[in-house]
């Protein structure tokens, strides 16, 4: 039996970052992964992620965003490659929807380099983009691009040089928990060591059925479009949220060789599980993207490329969960990034480190701590309303 200091269960956005930064501290890592390098099953795919730090989901995850950046550019120079790419970012809508006043109530707590911008102003900067009377925009300068299977081989490349034994199409059965060890099993073999470190992304919840909190997976529909015109303006539009009539819908610059990037953000998602995902597009959702184009960017939607599915792994209030497991002290988990978690894999790596081998970080995480799910009424928070989809399960509404 192989006997290491730290196990590492799912070798994604969070577990490649995990495993190196335990291997770059000297420690025995294993990293089990069921699927490939850079895998396209799960939530860390689709060549494109957002980074930006006025964020609205609140304050508390601003000084996070800053060390994830630090770390994001050092991971850059030890790889001599580039991961982010400096773009800025738009938050659209009303003055008091909570994608603008929250990521103006960040940027304002944390001074973070911005300027608002009303309709005719958006209009005069980014002429293929069409506000509505009334609405207007935060630019966030220093927001920008990852590239996510970039990411997660250049953290799983630099672990391996570390010294980090990582298992690729090797799918864990099962694992037990003791006071001083852990023990896990694969379809390979069985392991042991010190402390496990549990990052499966959307298999989380199956994997931590004891956990006491439920994690709700859905389905979200990513599209690639060839602008009908204007190319050259869609390649200098910053990245893009915008939210209208409770809508929530976001994009990116277009890149050659790639198009257009939009999907929608906690709407019309279909509640699934990882072995059931619905893989394939409809034309109803195509046609729904197409519509939120004519809206905001009317030459944006020509021919379309390309589709994609991933899924996001949901706790109660969206906010994630970093923490020790509430029964067993040797196990860490991260899981239910609701989304927007990838921007954060950086640090999240080296917050797992420090628990494992420290139990303890010097990052603010008391945000994402399980013992907020304990009040009474905490696990009751409705998540977004939910409508039945005939043959596919539940869909996600905005509320």
């Amino acid at each position: 039996m192989a006997v290491y200091d730290v196990i590492v269960l799912g070798v994604g956005g969070m577990g490649s970052a995990a495993a190196y930064h335990l291997a770059r501290r000297g420690a025995r890592v294993l990293g089990l992964e069921q699927f490939g390098v850079a895998h396209d099953r799960g939530s860390s795919h689709a060549r494109t992620r957002v980074i930006r730090q006025a964020y609205f989901e609140g304050p508390d995850y601003v000084p996070l965003l800053f060390r994830a950046y630090d770390l994001w550019h050092e991971l850059e120079r030890a790889a001599g490659t580039t991961l982010l790419t400096r773009t800025g970012a738009l938050h659209l809508g009303a003055p008091e929807a909570e994608g603008v006043a929250g990521a103006a109530l960040s940027a304002r707590t944390h001074r973070i380099p911005h300027e608002m911008l009303d309709a005719a102003e958006i209009r005069k900067r980014y002429p293929v983009l069409r506000p509505q009377p009334g609405q207007v925009a935060l630019l966030e300068y220093e927001a920008g691009i990852l590239n996510p299977e970039q990411c997660v081989s250049t953290h799983i490349d630099l672990a391996r040089r570390a010294g980090a034994d990582l298992h690729f199409d090797e799918a864990v059965t099962s694992w037990t928990a003791r006071p001083d060890r852990v023990s896990v099993r694969s379809d390979r073999g069985t392991y042991e060591a010190g402390h496990l470190v549990v990052t499966a992304g959307p298999w989380a919840g199956q994997l931590l059925q004891n956990l006491g909190v439920p994690l709700e997976v859905t389905r979200a529909v990513l599209y690639w479009f060839e602008p009908r015109a204007r190319v050259e303006e869609f390649k200098r539009l910053p990245i893009y949220m915008w939210e209208d009539h409770g809508k929530y819908a976001y994009g990116f610059p277009y890149l050659e060789g790639q198009g257009l990037k939009v999907g929608f953000h906690h709407v019309f998602a279909e509640v699934t599980t990882p072995q059931t995902i619905r893989r394939q597009v409809g034309d109803d959702e195509k046609a729904r993207m197409r519509d939120h184009l004519a809206s905001l960017m009317p030459d944006a939607a020509g021919g379309l490329l390309a589709t994609a599915t991933c899924m996001y792994t949901n706790t109660p209030d969206l906010h994630f969960i970093i923490d020790r497991h509430p029964a067993h002290e040797t196990v860490t988990v991260a899981c239910g990034f609701s989304g927007h978690g990838f921007k954060f894999a950086s640090v999240v790596g080296e917050v797992l480190a420090d628990l494992a081998l420290q139990g303890r970080t010097a990052q603010p995480i008391g945000l994402f701590a399980l013992s907020r799910f304990r009040s009474p009424g905490a696990l009751k928070r409705p998540l977004p309303r939910q409508d039945h989809v005939p043959g596919g399960g539940a869909r996600r509404q905005a509320t």
